[in-house]
């Protein structure tokens, strides 16, 4: 078991190997058909599904095509790049930040994208063997994404480029009290409108710049993972059929296995040497933008970089003993529209049409239209 107040350092070479909801608002339309808390999912298999259920499938579905589209972004540009004879070829200097902080940086990246794609693809072929409307995003593709060598030149539905990453993940996992008992926790790293790929070639030309740039992408990759465990868990108690149950299990099973690499990829922008700048005692800083070096004697266990399982905390009662889950898992914090909530303050929709929001939200959905969301403005 992890001492939460160990100062042990890990060995830099520990292994060799690989929010959420887009769509708020969606949540009080799904309101209508799900079961209150304490009902049992039905083994019912007779090729129909629940209301309540195909609204949990779309709002997930809808939420994984935002996820993958923002994972591919990294993919392009700091994932695993192969020549035509399936060797990889010269990386670029964000592909080197990022294996700065894990030598397995850019094959972590090209999985987890490969793993959102297909969450998108199964729930919305699920959706269509049982006659309800899949999710398509496609007509809101009109973001401009970056431009730099090996990103596509093609519409996004997500920006990365002027993010307000939520870094509060990171302290809430190190405390022993729960947002599901009203807790709230500060940012770990202020990380205000930033970018979290290269915008253009000349942001792979400073050093100091593209690793902060990799820093920063490195803990919104948590912050992302992080919401859709919550978000999982959240729909799990609203299921009605099992085979919904077995899906948001399945896939919040794999949300969490997704965070918990990212919580250790980004303890490492905040460890000092070897994870500092070239290797240099100096921490990284860019414009403003500190990475400091988290390791102290005595250890602050709230800032502690290889506290990477989470730490014990309230749950279900406070008058309980203290257990290590994810949090938060109720509607009102985890669910779709504290997601979604999240998802549009972090600047990740930045520069989508009113359309975006207004045509998601709307009681009539075309065959294919997305979710209800909220409209921000």
């Amino acid at each position: 078991m992890e001492n939460p107040v160990s100062s042990t350092r890990r060995p830099v070479d520990r292994r060799s190997f690989m929010k959420g909801g887009i769509l708020a608002g969606g949540a009080a339309s799904m309101g209508v058909g799900l079961l209150s808390s304490g009902a049992f999912a039905q083994d019912v298999d007779d090729g129909s599904l629940d209301a309540g259920d195909v609204a949990i499938l779309r709002f997930v579905a809808a939420a994984e095509l935002l996820e993958t589209d923002l994972w591919q972004q990294y993919a392009e540009l700091g994932g695993v790049t192969l020549g035509p004879d399936g060797t990889p070829i010269t990386q670029n200097n964000y592909q080197l930040a990022l294996q700065h902080l894990d030598g397995d940086g850019s094959q972590y990246i090209t999985s987890n994208t490969i793993d959102e794609l297909s969450h998108a693809t199964f729930i919305n072929a699920f959706l269509e063997s049982k006659g309800a409307d899949p999710v398509n995003l496609d007509e809101f593709r009109t973001l401009q994404g970056s431009t730099a060598t090996g990103a596509q030149n093609i519409g996004r539905l997500t920006n990365l480029l002027h993010l307000n990453v939520d870094t509060s993940w990171y302290i809430r996992y190190r405390s022993a009290t729960n947002p599901d008992f009203g807790a709230t926790f500060p940012q770990a790293i202020n990380i205000i409108d930033r970018p979290t790929i290269p915008a253009t070639d000349a942001d792979m030309q400073n050093a100091n710049h593209i690793q902060a740039i990799a820093n920063s992408a490195a803990f919104h990759f948590a912050a992302i993972e992080q919401g859709g465990t919550s978000l999982y868990a959240a729909m799990s108690q609203k299921a009605k059929r099992l085979k919904v149950l077995q899906i948001t299990l399945g896939i919040g099973g794999d949300e969490i296995a997704h965070f918990l690499e990212w919580v250790d990829f980004a303890g490492n922008a905040v460890q000092g040497p070897p994870f500092n700048f070239q290797g240099s005692t100096t921490p990284v800083n860019d414009k403003g933008l500190k990475f400091p070096n988290f390791v102290t004697t005595p250890p602050n266990p709230l800032l502690q970089p290889n506290l990477i399982f989470p730490v014990p905390c309230e749950f279900i009662n406070a008058k309980l003993p203290h257990c290590a889950v994810i949090r938060p898992i109720t509607d009102p914090v985890g669910g779709a529209m504290a997601a979604a909530a999240g998802l549009t303050a972090s600047g990740l929709f930045t520069g989508q049409s009113k359309k975006f929001f207004q045509s998601v939200r709307s009681p009539r959905h075309r065959r294919g239209c997305g979710h209800p969301i909220a409209d921000p403005r």
